[in-house]
């Protein structure tokens, strides 16, 4: 039984097998079998030494003997032992966030562990043994982190693998997730321009994926995978679920449909048909989470506003009413032209075809163009000082939504909305 009273839950995606057929509210919770997962993802020239499917039956020697072969000093292979000592055995007091992987703990290492590895604070991310779909998750992640390396990708340091014990190791994100920036009630507001600085930062992580020789899809874009450090710039996780992209003539990669309920791509879901342009709608949720200060699903919400897309796109088309949306906490600080240009990119990210999406490049430029705007919608008129208090209660403080306890607000682990494929 887990401790209820962790700090910090952010939910991270589960998946489900194919003998498991277990679905929860036509959300198929996937762990795909393992000649699935080899055929969905395609391992690029630089990692033929390494295969999902041999892996995944390989004894935990084999596996290190391969990464190692493939990897060399760019990863380091790290004992358990090592990593029980740098968190505490994985002590509470280290913990940093717990999802369906398994938990993500705090510690240091120093620069008399490994030759070539400096002092620095790291985060442990601990396998939950039970089940196929962390070790599927885990392999994910060294063959993807450990060949792509760009400034606004989270760095892998090292591994682990011993027996059925099956651990990474990264870089420490000072700041945390963008989730907990933007939703956590006793946090500070996210200023305006740290907001449109971690959107350029997640779009330049976006686009070095889909610029790649063999483009990767990112697949689990949302504001929980957009870590921050201290200069609060933006660096994608959690590589669990990306896959290659299509090759050759094909348009678009065919997988069983896997990801978080309210930033998947209604084709995706309908179809289970992925391409760049997948990761692109959920980039567009993620710019309106920027905007609203609200989640992309929240069930606490009215009905009708549950969805987040849905209910901001009657919005989102008008400039006067886009006021009505804008997060209350940024108090009108924030440019005005910014949110309008903000506001289209986001509806045009999020168009139901696909094919009128802009590409990564695109979107990059457009919002570095808003980075020198000064025309804040305080200064402007364009901010009703008299309706701040209540528009902030109406958005942040929900009935029956009562998580503060001593201080402190646990967050609850979001619930997984899967999601029917047709057909």
């Amino acid at each position: 039984m887990k401790d209820s009273s962790k700090s910090w839950q952010p939910f991270i995606a589960n998946c489900c097998s194919v003998e498991d057929q277990t679905v929860f509210n036509n959300f198929s919770r996937c762990r795909t079998s393992r000649s699935d997962f080899s055929k969905n993802v395609t391992p690029s020239p630089s990692f033929r030494h390494l295969s999902f499917s041999d892996l995944s039956q390989s004894s935990s020697m084999r596996i290190n003997e391969d990464i190692a072969h493939t990897f060399g000093p760019d990863l380091f292979d790290f004992k358990l032992s090592e990593l029980r000592a740098i968190t505490q055995n994985f002590s509470i007091n280290f913990l940093l966030g717990e999802g369906g992987f398994g938990t993500v703990h705090k510690g240091y290492v120093d620069d008399n562990m490994r030759c070539g590895m400096k002092a620095q604070a790291v985060a442990v991310k601990l396998l939950d043994i039970e089940g196929l779909q962390g070790h599927r998750e885990w392999l994910a992640e060294v063959i993807f982190l450990g060949q792509l390396r760009h400034p606004n990708l989270v760095k892998l340091i090292g591994y682990c693998c011993e027996e059925e014990e099956r651990l990474l190791v990264y870089e420490f994100m000072p700041r945390g997730s963008l989730e907990n920036h933007l939703f956590k009630r006793i946090s500070v507001c996210l200023p305006w321009g740290n907001r449109l600085k971690i959107a350029i930062g997640a779009a330049k992580g976006l686009a070095f994926l889909h610029g790649a020789d063999k483009p990767v899809i990112y697949r689990d874009f949302k504001t929980s995978n957009i870590l921050l450090d201290s200069d609060f710039n933006a660096k994608l996780s959690d590589f669990g679920l990306a896959t290659m992209g299509p090759e050759g003539s094909n348009t678009h990669v065919t997988t069983r449909v896997m990801g978080t309920y309210g930033y998947a791509a209604p084709e995706y879901v309908n179809t289970g048909h992925l391409t760049t342009k997948s990761d692109i709608y959920s980039f567009g949720v993620v710019l309106i989470e920027l905007l609203t200060g609200k989640r992309a699903m929240d069930k606490t919400r009215p009905k009708n506003e549950q969805y987040l897309v849905d209910w901001a796109k009657p919005y989102m088309t008008s400039s006067r009413r886009l006021r009505c949306i804008i997060d209350p906490r940024l108090s009108g600080q924030y440019s005005v032209r910014g949110v309008k240009e903000m506001a289209v990119l986001a509806l045009n990210c999020v168009n139901l075809n696909p094919k009128d999406r802009p590409k990564m490049n695109e979107i990059i430029e457009t919002l570095e163009g808003l980075e020198n705007l000064k025309d804040m919608a305080v200064i402007c008129g364009q901010w009703p000082v008299a309706s701040r208090k209540t528009a902030r209660d109406a958005v942040f403080s929900p009935k029956g939504r009562k998580e503060i306890n001593g201080g402190h607000i646990y967050w609850k682990q979001t619930p997984v909305k899967n999601i029917k494929v047709k057909g």
